[in-house]
């Protein structure tokens, strides 16, 4: 291996057919996923009351999504045997499985936004302040 090598082999590289953790932490970490995971921790949900629930998603960001964080085993689409049919999403056993560290982090979020909110504050203060160089 030369010195200028700096990637990091491991015996379990990840194969393109597979996701790696940046993958999931994507998927996970975005701001439509994270409202849909928190509506349907709550309880199942049809399309059009999830749309309703998740405050500004457009119908085909909802789409998206939803068929996302199906492929990806965290959400359940069932169709209902109805008239018309409907369509009901669910967390799936992995999807309630990450209910906890995203309840943990929505906890951490509303214990730190004041604090956050005052530092952005006096940070925005001082970018605006004229400097004495100017």
């Amino acid at each position: 291996m030369s010195p200028a090598h700096t990637d990091v082999t491991t015996a379990d590289q990840v194969t393109a057919g597979e996701c790696s953790v940046k993958d999931v932490l994507e998927r996970i970490g975005d701001k439509w996923s994270i409202l849909i995971l928190a509506a349907l921790a709550r309880e199942p949900h049809r399309f059009r009351a999830l749309q309703r629930r998740v405050d500004g998603i457009s119908q085909r960001m909802l789409t998206l999504s939803l068929q996302r964080l199906e492929r990806d085993g965290l959400i359940d689409r069932t169709v209902l045997h109805t008239r018309p049919p409907a369509v009901e999403y669910a967390l799936t056993p992995v999807g309630e499985s990450l209910t906890v560290p995203l309840r943990a982090l929505a906890d951490w979020a509303e214990a730190h936004r004041a604090g956050i909110s005052a530092s952005r504050r006096a940070w925005d203060a001082r970018a605006d302040a004229p400097s004495m160089t100017d």
